[in-house]
């Protein structure tokens, strides 16, 4: 089980991680999105969440996301996190508009 929140910014991005954190959910469990890597790296670093790792991925999928776009690759990303192939698709579209994307996830990886 997951929830999925499209933010305009790093600011609103830690306002809903605050908010998740005070309902239950750990920071492991919260992943931050954005198009841009350097962008993204900052925003996960800046609010303590995690990234999408071996754990979430497995072997193949991170070894397969070396050589893939990076809309395909966090496509692949959301739907390890357990989005459908149209959810993911949806919200890297968001991610395309500048947007950032958190998923807090129910499921111990």
């Amino acid at each position: 089980m997951y929830q999925v929140y499209v933010v305009e910014n790093g600011v609103q991005a830690k306002e809903r991680i605050d908010q998740l954190v005070t309902t239950g959910f750990s920071n492991e469990n919260i992943y931050l999105f954005a198009h841009n890597i350097d962008r993204s790296e900052h925003l996960t670093e800046a609010t303590n969440t995690e990234e999408i790792g071996m754990k979430e991925q497995g072997l193949l999928d991170t070894i397969g996301n070396l050589f893939k776009s990076r809309g395909d690759e966090l496509r692949n990303r959301f739907e390890n996190l357990g989005l459908t192939e149209s959810e993911a698709s949806r919200y890297e579209e968001e991610l395309d508009k500048g947007k950032v994307v958190v998923i807090a996830s129910t499921d111990a990886k």
